[in-house]
């Protein structure tokens, strides 16, 4: 899961032979990947160590409180910019009261989990395919190897749990920012009165939407934490691996969440 050296490869002879090796490539990345989170799984049993339970706490203030500001003007704006798209168009059919029940549903659902998602992939994701990139091309996993400490355990295993329970509380947090972001843009202008905004933004969003919601965060801050250290593993050929490993992780990390949001709605809601 490690990569020490560049892997060297003979130049593929057509476009059939080099298409063939692009999709093994990603059989096997995905399966080291597999296998990366297995074995941080493999030690959650370690969660509760004085070593551990700290770095995990520093992980989620890093990780969980210090994004807060970057989600709440892009949660606020998103809800904001959902109430007046809807409402211009309800408008239409004298119906703008119900913009609440359009932003809730849709912010609890999928944009405050998916923008959380996008966020976290970017900003935390990428600092964490960093920061192993360059502990791999400066051999500092390999002294910790050498030292018989695990790089699993000791790297991955609190990034995995720090993210996995700030994702979903910031995906809360996000879709009540976007809530309150519809809200004022209904108040300001739209001419929905504050009460029946807030009597239709509870009456049509049901308890399945929170719970899928946090379901999908949950699953998500898994995603960018493997992704992001899978990449940082991968690195080679020093700064120049840094950053391409970084970039991968960042539309890596996109892609796999846009894909699982899709069937994760679709297996729940279809």
């Amino acid at each position: 899961m490690i990569t020490r050296e560049p892997e060297d490869f003979p130049p593929p002879r057509n476009w059939v032979a080099n298409f063939g090796r692009k999709v093994l490539f990603t059989f096997r990345n995905a399966g080291r990947a597999i296998l990366l989170l297995t074995e941080a799984v493999a030690n959650l049993r370690f969660i509760f160590s004085p070593r551990t339970r700290r770095e995990i706490i520093l992980q989620m203030f890093v990780g969980g409180i210090k994004s807060l500001g970057v989600i709440t003007v892009v949660a606020g704006f998103t809800g904001m910019i959902l109430a007046l798209q809807t409402g211009i168009e309800l408008r239409k059919f004298g119906q703008e009261v119900n913009i609440g029940a359009a932003v809730m549903v849709s912010m609890l659902r999928e944009m405050g989990p998916f923008m959380t998602g996008l966020i976290m992939a970017a900003s935390v994701g990428s600092a964490y395919a960093a920061q192993m990139g360059t502990m791999v091309v400066s051999e500092e996993i390999a002294a910790l190897e050498i030292m018989s400490i695990n790089p699993v355990r000791f790297l991955v295993l609190p990034r995995l749990v720090a993210l996995a329970v700030m994702t979903p509380l910031l995906s809360f947090y996000s879709c009540m920012m976007g809530v309150l972001g519809g809200a004022l843009v209904g108040k300001t202008q739209l001419g929905v009165a504050w009460v029946a905004y807030w009597q239709n933004a509870t009456r049509y969003a049901d308890a399945k939407d929170l719970y899928v919601g946090v379901f999908k965060a949950f699953i998500f801050g898994i995603i960018i934490t493997i992704v992001a250290c899978h990449q940082g593993f991968s690195t080679t050929q020093g700064a120049v691996g840094v950053g391409n490993a970084t970039r991968r992780t960042v539309i890596l990390s996109f892609l796999t969440i846009l894909i699982v949001g899709y069937f994760i709605t679709r297996f729940f809601y279809v």
